[in-house]
């Protein structure tokens, strides 16, 4: 397949800006040209973009990681894979046993293990310590080649699974009672955060409302003005530009003026915006332990 910069731009969350200097300064991509003279690039560039775009934000310096060869930034990734080993041994056993039992597609040892660490930990600690771990492990992993998008979306099917099948077995609360909307973007479908948050409420007996994931935001203030919640709930993971997290902030933040609304997700986009009064960043797990903990009131 091939893509243009601005292709790049929205799948990578680098400007364009940013493309072309690391192009002429370091060489990070050699893009092709058409016979018209229009600039390309194909899968294996979009794909080096995305290795450099993730070391590049783990912490390594933007001039080291261009020039590096494909096979050496490979390894520089398998470093920052081998950093994500659990402290605890029995979280690092469930992260590992859960990946090779994706790359088989067995889905009754991975369903298994997520149910012993549910059962050993809880669902939040789960998320925490395996669940989330995993997954940043998962991405490095397919930057990497040594995973398929077919496999994350086989284990991400199965957490999405057991998270519904644990929300289900909670109360709903009456429809009179205020309480939480969750949604994401309409650019936004990772929505495993979401439904964890999802079950958390509920298991508190907590009244929600959950949209779920690419929800437009013309339609938000509909869903608000009928079910009348207290608070909002939303994540942005996707790699995107500071300016066009900030429009969309302020752009939700104008139409429910009167509605806290937490945001949640991609912290080095979110630390890069000034976000409204009504929009409050919760930075981890912990900041939304302590909402709940303390009578939905913050």
């Amino acid at each position: 397949m091939n893509y243009s910069i601005s292709d790049l731009e929205k799948l990578s969350g680098i400007s364009v800006h940013n493309i072309r200097i690391w192009e002429r300064r370091y060489g990070a991509l050699k893009p092709s040209r058409t016979a018209g003279n229009t600039r390309f690039y194909d899968d294996e560039q979009l794909k080096r973009l995305l290795s450099i775009t993730g070391l590049y934000h783990s912490g390594h310096k933007i001039s080291r990681v261009c020039s590096l060869s494909n096979s050496d930034m490979s390894q520089l990734l398998q470093l920052d894979i081998d950093s994500t080993v659990a402290a605890q041994h029995r979280h690092e056993y469930f992260i590992t046993q859960i990946i090779n039992s994706c790359l088989v597609y067995n889905e009754k040892k991975l369903s298994e293990l997520i149910s012993s660490s549910f059962g050993q930990d809880g669902i939040l600690n789960t998320y925490k310590f395996v669940i989330y771990p995993l997954l940043v492990r998962i991405g490095l992993l397919w930057l990497n080649g040594k995973v398929s998008p077919s496999q994350e979306h086989f284990l991400s099917q199965i957490i999405r699974q057991k998270l519904f099948a644990a929300t289900d077995s909670c109360a709903v609360v009456d429809n009179t009672t205020k309480g939480w909307l969750l949604f994401l973007p309409e650019d936004e479908d990772h929505d495993i955060p979401l439904l964890l948050a999802n079950y958390l409420l509920r298991a508190a007996g907590q009244r929600v409302i959950y949209l779920g994931p690419r929800v437009p935001l013309d339609t938000l203030h509909d869903a608000v003005s009928v079910t009348k919640p207290e608070f909002l709930l939303l994540f942005m993971t996707r790699m995107r530009l500071p300016a066009e997290a900030q429009t969309y902030l302020n752009s939700l933040s104008s139409q429910l003026k009167g509605v806290t609304i937490y945001l949640s997700g991609n912290l080095k986009i979110m630390h890069a915006v000034n976000l409204p009064e009504n929009i409050k960043l919760l930075e981890n797990p912990a900041d939304f332990e302590s909402i709940i903990k303390n009578k939905r009131t913050v």
